[in-house]
């Protein structure tokens, strides 16, 4: 089982990630949509395609764009469609 934590909470947890390029990407609904505020930010991936990020929001705290997912991912990663990864300080355990 993955988890994903930051500031001793548990954002996501899942048996059914998907591993790329060495981060776990979590299905939507295992997230806890709760810690998670839509960020504008978008970056570009040649091959995944349009990244778009969340900022997570736990007790005031806000890691901004700390999670990321593909909406609309190209044929090589489909498999990631709106699966959410994370960086800057989120641990993820598995």
């Amino acid at each position: 089982m993955a988890k994903a934590i930051w500031n001793g909470i548990v954002l996501a947890e899942s048996d059914n990630t998907q591993i790329v390029e060495g981060n776990h990407y979590f299905p939507p609904e295992t997230i806890k949509r709760e810690y998670f505020r839509e960020n504008s930010s978008h970056t570009t991936c040649p091959w995944k395609g349009e990244a778009s990020y969340y900022d997570i929001v736990v007790d005031g705290q806000v890691n901004k764009g700390g999670a990321w997912y593909y909406a609309d991912p190209k044929p090589a990663a489909a498999q990631i469609k709106e699966y959410v990864a994370f960086w800057r300080g989120v641990q993820v355990e598995s």
